[in-house]
């Protein structure tokens, strides 16, 4: 169920069903996170059981604008979402006016791929990007992916229509837009579809001599296996995205020494990984001077993520005082727009403080994070809570056990992860 405190609405995964027209969804995903059953919510819809059976496995089609608007007013669902003239995503309005009719007929696939390409269009693509990139800091990965996928397909439907420079401009757009998605792919634990789109995004980056793109995407496959526990490959393919770019932005050579840094501490070599945070820490300073110098996709690498940064590396060095320190410090700088970010740091936060021996603080941060684990924070902040449940069942804390029926409350254990946390409690 939804936190104390919290309207039901305030739910991602309720607000994206709902943008998303998805009635069956809406209905399914409202009584899950309520505690409602079918008949209770048919009455508030003005529906009977079998109806609202019928449209949650999606027998029944919602046509009726009545229907739909009985649903809305029935649930109480926030206007400005359920509106007609609503965008697809919300949260995705862009700033100032929209383009114009020509303009959107060729980013909607309309006009055929020989029509002249032009500054406006790929700086109109530019800022749509920029803005769905914002969204998935907010709503997570999964609303965005079909819909960036087709925006893609646009963008190299411009290509054959590109002349000069413009064509240069239309193949960087699109190694952006892949790197976007392996990004996404990697959120949602899709490591081969991840992989094969960094590895796409890295082609077209080198085709478009973008130095910034193409160190970005081997420090993103780095991060990937960091993220596996796999320590040498993340030092290898960081520092190939140190050397194989050295002209590339301070904050993009500040990532890739930062990734190399995280592998070394993973392998336990505390004095290399405090070595090369702080020279990605000089990096990020200079950067910090000229922001207009990086490169869009940065706009989140600054002070208080890498603080974020350095509470990862002390936890892998198990120095817990520090990790929490710097957890704690990079979260209260966090804008709430980071609603993915401040769910997975504070997971890690929670995991912290349980393997500290603090058990009481870490159900405290993990508790209000558990339905934001579930939707924009799986599967990666959804397994960190099963692991902090897990390290404070085996230190014998009740707060393991409290944390594992606050899960299995909002999302149901299944018996294969039930059998897991047995597992791990008793290993």
């Amino acid at each position: 169920m939804t936190a104390p405190g919290l309207s039901i609405w305030s739910h991602p995964e309720l607000l994206s069903v709902l943008a998303a027209e998805d009635w069956g969804g809406v209905l399914r995903t409202y009584r899950r996170l309520s505690g409602l059953s079918q008949t209770r919510v048919g009455e508030l819809v003005g529906l009977v059981q079998p109806d609202v059976s019928d449209i949650e496995r999606g027998c029944r089609r919602v046509t009726s604008s009545e229907v739909r608007q009985r649903i809305v007013n029935g649930l109480k669902a926030p206007a400005h979402v359920a509106s007609p003239d609503r965008q697809p995503v919300p949260g995705l309005a862009l700033p100032g006016a929209g383009p114009d009719e020509d303009l959107l007929a060729r980013l909607t696939g309309t006009a055929d791929a020989t029509h002249k390409v032009d500054s406006p269009t790929l700086d109109w693509l530019d800022r749509l990007l920029a803005e769905h990139r914002s969204a998935e800091d907010l709503i997570g990965s999964r609303p965005l992916v079909a819909l960036m996928r087709r925006q893609l397909r646009s963008v190299i439907d411009l290509y054959g229509g590109a002349r000069g420079p413009l064509a240069g401009r239309v193949v960087r757009l699109a190694s952006e837009h892949a790197q976007f998605l392996a990004w996404m792919a990697q959120d949602q634990g899709q490591t081969a579809a991840a992989l094969a789109w960094y590895d796409r995004s890295h082609d077209w980056a080198l085709e478009a001599g973008d130095a910034d793109m193409a160190a970005t995407t081997l420090s993103m496959k780095a991060h990937m296996a960091w993220s596996g526990g796999r320590g040498d490959r993340a030092v290898r393919l960081a520092e190939a995205a140190r050397w194989s770019a050295p002209d590339a932005s301070p904050g993009v050579r500040g990532m890739a020494a930062q990734m190399a840094a995280r592998g070394h501490a993973l392998n336990g070599a505390g004095s290399d990984a405090r070595r090369l945070l702080d020279e990605a820490q000089a990096l990020i300073t200079r950067a910090s001077e000229h922001p207009e110098d990086e490169p869009a996709w940065m706009y989140f690498y600054g002070d208080t993520w890498f603080t974020l940064q350095r509470g990862m590396i002390a936890m892998h060095l198990r120095d817990r005082v520090d990790a929490i320190a710097h957890l704690r410090t990079g979260l209260a700088g966090l804008a709430d727009g980071y609603r993915r970010d401040r769910t997975w740091y504070g997971c890690c936060l929670a995991h912290a403080y349980a393997g500290a021996g603090e058990a009481a603080e870490a159900l405290a941060v993990a508790l209000p994070l558990v339905p934001d684990a579930a939707t924009v924070g799986r599967p990666h902040s959804w397994n960190e809570l099963h692991v902090t449940a897990a390290a404070l069942i085996r230190a014998g804390a009740k707060e393991g056990r409290l944390l594992v029926e606050a899960l299995r409350q909002h999302d149901c254990l299944s018996p294969a992860e039930g059998r897991m946390m047995r597992t791990s409690a008793s290993g």
